[in-house]
C-alpha cells in the first residue's frame, strides 16, 4: 500500500513538475526574452510615434557606448541641449522599448536647457544582451552611465528618470552608492519586486499550475540563462537605502502595474520624496492625460533640490 501510494505522489509530482515547466517556459518566453513592438503597434501609438521621430530627426542627436561590468556594450542616444549646460537626464525606458520611445520625456527636458541621455537597457535596442533584466544588471548600467557622464563634466547635475520597469531600475540605481552629481530621480508606475510583479500578471490568466511552481522553475531558467536571481529584484529594498530626493508617480487606472505598488515605495523611501497620483491614468500615462501636474510636479522638486 505504501509503495502504491508513494508511487501515486510520484506520479502527481511529475505531471505537476512537468506543466509548471511547460508553463514556466512559456512565461519565461513572454516576459524575459526582450520583444520589440511591430511597425503597426508603434503607428497605431502617437505618442510612441512622436517619441521616435524626435528623436531620430533631432539633429544634436548622437550615438555614445559603454562596457557593462559583464563586457556588453551599451548604446544610449545623447542629446546636447542648444546652449552649455552642465545638467543632464538619464531617462529609462521599459519593456517593448527602447531609448527612442523615450522622446516625449526627451524632448521636454531637452526643451529645459537640459542635456539628455536615452540608454538602450540591455537587450534592447541596440544594447547587447538577449534577457530582460528588471533591473538586476540593469542598475549598475545605469551608474556606467552616470560615471561616463561624469568624466565628460565632473561638474554634472544628474536626473534619473524611468517609467515601468524603467521606474524600477531608477529606484534600484537609487538603492546603490552614488556620487553627489546625482540630484534626485522620477519613478513613474514602478513595481515593488519582480516576484509580486509576475504573480499579478499570472492570476491574470487562466492556468492550472500554482503560481509558486511556474516561478520557482523561472527563477532557475532565469538563473541558468541569464546569470542572475529574478527573485532577488527587490525594489522595495532599494528604496529603504537610497538617500536620492524621489518623485513616484503612477496613473490610478493602471491595469499593468498596481498603482498600491508605488504607494508601498514611496511608504518604505528613506529619501525625501514625494507623490503624485494621474487620475485617469493607465500605465505610464500620466505625461499624457495631465502633463501640467506631471511637470510641474518634476519642475517643484528640481526647484526644492536646487537642480
Amino acid at each position: 500500500m505504501s509503495k502504491k501510494r508513494n508511487f501515486v505522489l510520484f506520479g502527481l509530482f511529475t505531471a505537476l513538475f512537468g506543466g509548471g515547466a511547460a508553463a514556466a517556459s512559456i512565461f519565461y518566453d513572454m516576459a524575459v526574452v526582450p520583444k520589440k513592438k511591430t511597425q503597426k503597434e508603434i503607428d497605431n501609438n502617437p505618442m510612441d510615434s512622436k517619441a521616435i521621430r524626435w528623436v531620430r530627426n533631432n539633429p544634436f542627436r548622437e550615438d555614445v557606448y559603454v562596457d557593462s561590468i559583464d563586457e556588453l556594450k551599451l548604446h544610449a542616444h545623447y542629446i546636447k541641449a542648444e546652449e552649455e549646460s552642465h545638467k543632464y537626464a538619464i531617462v529609462i525606458h521599459g519593456v517593448r522599448s527602447d531609448g527612442e520611445y523615450m522622446g516625449i520625456f526627451a524632448e521636454h527636458y531637452h526643451k529645459m536647457g537640459i542635456n539628455v541621455l536615452l540608454p538602450d537597457n540591455r537587450g534592447f535596442g541596440q544594447s547587447e544582451g538577449n534577457y530582460t533584466g528588471y533591473g538586476y544588471f540593469d542598475r549598475l548600467d545605469i551608474l556606467e552611465w552616470i560615471y561616463h557622464i561624469i568624466k565628460k563634466d565632473k561638474d554634472a547635475h544628474i536626473l534619473i528618470h524611468g517609467v515601468s520597469m524603467g521606474a524600477a531600475i531608477t529606484l534600484m540605481t537609487t538603492g546603490e552608492s552614488l556620487p553627489d552629481n546625482v540630484i534626485l530621480a522620477v519613478a513613474d508606475s514602478s513595481y515593488t519586486t519582480v516576484y509580486e510583479e509576475f504573480a499579478d500578471i499570472y492570476k491574470q490568466g487562466k492556468h492550472l499550475i500554482p503560481f509558486p511552481v511556474s516561478f520557482f522553475i523561472i527563477r532557475l531558467l532565469v538563473l541558468i540563462r541569464c546569470g542572475y536571481d529574478i527573485k532577488k529584484v527587490d525594489v522595495l529594498s532599494a528604496v529603504e537605502k537610497s538617500k536620492t530626493p524621489t518623485l513616484f508617480i503612477h496613473g490610478d487606472e493602471d491595469k499593468v502595474i498596481d498603482p498600491h505598488m508605488s504607494a508601498r515605495l514611496y511608504e518604505k523611501c528613506s529619501a525625501p520624496k514625494q507623490y503624485c497620483l494621474i487620475l485617469g491614468s493607465d500605465h505610464v500615462e500620466g505625461v499624457d492625460v495631465d502633463p501640467k501636474k506631471y511637470w510641474n510636479k518634476i519642475e517643484g522638486l528640481m526647484e526644492k533640490t536646487d537642480f
